[in-house]
């Protein structure tokens, strides 16, 4: 059984100190990232929902190419779907980009356009949890408000040496309430934000921490019992489900074949590669390409590939399959509107595939064989 934390009084004072040496540090050795450059309500926002369950270096190319094309509320609310989703494509999690343009149409009906200010008003928002709202309150609107995410969890259990199961929401609130009676007024956006990089910096997610670089060394608890392996404590993860699967590139004449997926569920209303049960053979893949109205006029094995989700993993074997349709059989792609057939162009362009099928873009965007 872990043990119980220090003690509120003693965490509260620890808190207190810490203050002023995180803001020193932060002032010295704070992150460049181009959503800091131009803090606005709406750029805070769209670079944190881009980085829940991504890295920052991945984000940034990301960030970029939307606000590009979606450079404010009223763009955002106006894109179609499907084009949301492509320029989406590759940062995962898609429902995150769906509840952006929810938000943005509600902001556009219920607030003039204009992000709420007010962090109870911005928790009514799709998509928007307490950190997010904390975040954005914080940073854009200099709102003295927490922002706790897995960054500060892991920062603030360490520090004041609290072994708590972090992943339970009573742990979460209670921080964020040690946090709130301790944020310096009138700074707290830079003290959140200053939590963040020191968690991704020092006291970081996977690995030792940098304890010798940490401006926390001499108060953190953690580090003086050497805890920096215990703490923050999370329950074992559920181990994934593992499935096989088959996924095909057939191409025909006119394109590749996509299917979309359902609107509800895994990658849902995402367009994938068709794909089989198990792991099957050249003659299991022929017969199924024939039952979908094509004659295979040859069939190629492609590299493996695996994908992992956050509760499941894909094995994936693969084949490149070249067809012609079969002049006695129905257009597919007319008879069942989940079926479609793309140019190579237009797959890399206008559809949104999702990133588990990445192993296999080249071979959507051209004619090669394995």
């Amino acid at each position: 059984m872990l043990s119980k934390n220090k003690g509120a009084d003693h965490e509260k004072e620890i808190l207190l100190h810490s203050v002023q040496p995180l803001l020193n540090w932060y002032q010295e050795h704070k992150r460049s990232l181009p959503w800091r450059e131009d803090p606005v309500p709406y750029h805070v926002w769209i670079s944190e929902i881009m980085l829940q369950q991504t890295r920052v270096e991945a984000v940034k190319e990301y960030y970029r190419r939307f606000l590009d094309e979606l450079p404010d509320v009223a763009s955002l609310a106006a894109v179609q779907e499907e084009r949301l989703l492509k320029l989406w494509e590759g940062l995962g999690y898609y429902n995150r980009a769906r509840n952006l343009k929810k938000a943005a149409v509600m902001i556009m009906e219920k607030y003039q356009g204009n992000m709420p200010d007010d962090y109870e008003e911005l928790l009514k928002l799709p998509g928007i949890g307490a950190y997010t709202a904390g975040a954005i309150a914080s940073i854009a609107f200099e709102a003295d408000v927490p922002a706790v995410d897995g960054n500060v969890l892991r920062v603030i259990t360490r520090v004041t040496g609290d072994e708590s199961d972090i992943s339970d929401e009573s742990v979460r609130k209670r921080i964020a309430g040690d946090l709130l009676k301790i944020l310096p007024r009138g700074q707290s956006g830079t003290y959140n934000q200053a939590l963040m990089d020191l968690g991704a910096m020092i006291c970081v997610p996977n690995g030792q921490p940098k304890c010798d670089q940490c401006p926390w060394k001499e108060l953190c608890i953690a580090h003086q019992e050497s805890l920096t392996d215990r703490i923050p404590y999370k329950p074992p993860k559920k181990q994934r489900t593992v499935e096989k699967k088959t996924v095909l590139v057939i191409r025909l004449k006119d394109g590749v074949l996509l299917h979309k997926r359902p609107n509800k569920g895994l990658l849902a209303g995402l367009y994938e590669l068709p794909s089989m049960k198990g792991h099957c053979k050249k003659n299991e893949v022929l017969d199924y390409v024939r039952e979908l109205g094509f004659s295979p006029i040859y069939i190629e094995p492609l590299p493996s590939a695996k994908h992992i989700f956050t509760h499941k993993e894909w094995l994936m074997k693969a084949y490149l399959v070249r067809a012609d349709e079969l002049s006695e059989t129905k257009d597919i792609t007319k008879k069942d509107e989940g079926w479609h057939l793309a140019a190579p162009e237009e797959a890399e362009r206008g559809y949104p595939i999702p990133s588990a099928f990445s192993a296999y873009e080249k071979y959507i965007r051209r004619e090669e064989r394995g």
